[in-house]
């Protein structure tokens, strides 16, 4: 799933708790688990499925991550761990770009097939739509990325089209785009109402 930041950032505030689902924690990103992060995030393969993460990735790309979280205004980022022992399994977030809010997500290499990217996406998608006023959710993945196809497809988001998106790692890729309305998410609701718990932050 690329995690895209373009053009000037729309005003979206969004409540940002933390969140309880069935295995995992996802709260804010905190200066401890630099190392983790850090680990998880230098992996070319990750990176380049990612508009904005660079390769390598050290400890100091992972600090500045941390503090440029902290400083959002708009849009939210979550450190997702596992409920059961706390460990630091990758980052998912809503992000404003010049299409709306979008959903973004990754998944450290030691943690795929696991089913933690769908289950921190449709987390995000209740938040989004239950603390928003937005019409429409976006998602994008490249498109030699069917792991994450396989993950916006089991959220409910129907394809959008094709564009190209400026990765730091990859370059000029193209990516299949994706949109999921306020009325389809509705109707949909895939996974259980009430599956995911908000907790103050």
């Amino acid at each position: 799933m690329v995690m895209e930041l373009t053009g000037e950032e729309p005003e979206t505030p969004i409540d940002c708790p933390v969140l309880v689902t069935e295995r995992l924690v996802m709260r804010p990103p905190h200066v401890d688990d630099v190392p983790d992060l850090a680990g998880l995030a230098n992996n070319r393969r990750v990176a380049e499925m990612l508009a904005r993460m660079p390769h390598p990735y050290g400890e100091a790309e992972a600090r500045a991550f941390i503090a440029a979280a902290a400083e959002r205004r708009f849009g939210c980022v979550h450190a997702l761990t596992l409920a059961d022992n706390g460990a630091f399994v990758g980052c998912a977030g809503l992000n404003p770009t010049d299409r709306g809010l979008e959903l973004g997500y990754w998944i450290g290499e030691p943690f795929w097939g696991r089913g933690y990217a769908t289950e921190a996406a449709q987390a995000l998608v209740d938040l989004a739509f239950r603390t928003t006023v937005i019409d429409a959710l976006n998602v994008s993945c490249r498109v030699i990325n069917p792991a994450s196809r396989r993950v916006i497809h089991k959220c409910g988001f129907q394809y959008a089209g094709q564009g190209m998106l400026n990765s730091i790692v990859a370059g000029q890729v193209p990516v299949e785009r994706y949109r999921l309305d306020r009325r389809t998410w509705i109707g949909l609701r895939a996974w259980s109402p009430g599956t995911t718990r908000l907790m103050s932050a």
